[in-house]
């Protein structure tokens, strides 16, 4: 199991998660068609171009499952009661197909369950960098996450 129990972070905690990721026009495409996302600037070429990124750009809740999803193996894999919620979601730089990407997170609060003494609440951090070490994206991760002597 490759996730932390609630018992084993505290605020401070920080991991820069070796998964990086590429992204590709078929990743792009097919969440945007999946997703019923018809805008122009993810999956129409000439559209895009015409617009002042003169270039597709990536859907952001693509950006952001992608995000959320390289964070997992090192936060709450095997850990995770449930997602509370996630919060101040902001996308500061736009992601263009053929960027890399990878995720940092970092604990910023941690508390105990009061409806679930099995369980504590972590709030992670998550970054979303490209390969110019720009912000794409970044949100508080709020989750349920089970103690280890439960």
């Amino acid at each position: 199991m490759a996730g932390r129990y609630f018992d084993q972070w505290q605020v401070g905690d920080s991991i820069a998660h070796e998964i990086r990721r590429t992204v590709t026009e078929t990743d792009n495409l097919l969440f945007s068609t999946m997703t019923h996302n018809p805008q122009p600037l993810h999956i129409d070429v000439e559209a895009a171009r015409a617009s002042e990124f003169g270039q597709i750009l990536v859907n952001g809740t693509f950006t952001f499952a992608l995000m959320v999803g390289l964070s997992v193996g090192d936060t709450t894999l095997g850990t995770l009661v449930a997602n509370l919620g996630y919060d101040k979601l902001i996308m500061p730089n736009p992601v263009f197909i053929g960027d890399t990407l990878r995720c940092e997170t970092e604990v910023t609060d941690l508390k105990p369950s009061r409806s679930r003494p099995t369980a504590g609440i972590v709030t992670f951090t998550h970054r979303l960098r490209n390969q110019r070490d720009e912000v794409v994206c970044q949100c508080l991760r709020t989750a349920l996450i089970k103690r280890s002597d439960a």
